[in-house]
């Protein structure tokens, strides 16, 4: 293991959440940052990852090989270009699911770590086996939930299942966040959010559009430096991590402070 090497599960109650969203743009920020870090796919019924990295053109081996030491790990791992720092192990074929066992994540985990300062687990939705055989290798977690009722309610779900397999500590992603809709009390509030869950706040991303538009290019926000609203909660979140004191967004200063930009422009006399 590195001498500060760290197994961090990101996962939620709901599906379609972000949650892979969320792995490959703060795998992307933490490499950026200086960081050596693997994301590791462990959704093996949906393999997505290497999808939203656009890797996966480049997938020979994977996890399934390496666990039948049919191939080196190394083999396995699929560098990014250019994000040197950065490297995805992805997913074997669905019907892994039907003989992994916990004990093969946590072989999988122990072996990246002695590679890695960071190892994310980008784990299924909901808590079936994909669920119980992922959270078997992590250390701590990082939960994502969007202000929805649902959502939260299959997150304090998921949180329950942490706390009892001692995943320390936990903390949490708020996503598609839309500062007029709380304003309105169309939505649930940041604070309802954290009293619910009981959990620290680790990052607020903003609802945004480029987030579609670079999942379907395969090429995550992060990772051209793009100025929107996402791409800069996602490094926050990366730096947060690694130690930096980045205070979080507030959304009622975002929309407060939208409205001021607005009225300036409305006030703009053109000659």
């Amino acid at each position: 293991m590195t001498s500060n090497s760290r197994t961090i599960l990101i996962c939620s109650g709901k599906g379609g959440v972000g949650k892979t969203t969320l792995t490959a743009n703060l795998g992307i920020a933490l490499a950026q940052h200086g960081s050596s870090t693997v994301v590791l796919d462990a959704d093996f019924g949906l393999r997505n990852l290497d999808l939203l990295l656009g890797l996966e053109n480049r997938i020979v081996y994977t996890a399934q090989e390496v666990l039948a030491e049919t191939c080196r790990m190394d083999q396995a791992l699929v560098k990014h270009k250019q994000v040197p720092n950065l490297a995805l192990l992805p997913a074997g074929n669905p019907r892994m699911l039907e003989w992994l066992k916990p004990e093969d994540m946590q072989s999988i985990a122990s072996m990246l770590e002695k590679r890695f300062d960071y190892v994310l687990i980008d784990c299924p939705a909901g808590i079936e086996d994909g669920f119980k055989n992922a959270v078997a290798a992590a250390r701590e977690a990082i939960v994502i939930t969007t202000p929805e009722v649902s959502a939260v309610r299959d997150a304090d779900r998921v949180i329950g299942l942490l706390n009892t397999h001692g995943v320390s500590p936990v903390q949490l992603v708020l996503n598609r966040v839309r500062p007029k809709m709380m304003a309105n009390q169309e939505m649930l509030a940041v604070d309802d959010v954290t009293d619910i869950l009981a959990l620290p706040l680790l990052g607020l991303v903003l609802e945004d559009e480029q987030v579609i538009v670079s999942t379907n290019r395969g090429e995550p926000l992060t990772l051209n430096g793009t100025k929107s609203p996402a791409a800069k909660a996602y490094g926050n979140i990366a730096k947060r991590l690694q130690g930096e004191d980045v205070p979080l967004l507030d959304p009622s200063k975002e929309r407060s402070g939208l409205r001021a930009t607005v009225r300036r422009l409305m006030q703009t006399k053109i000659f």
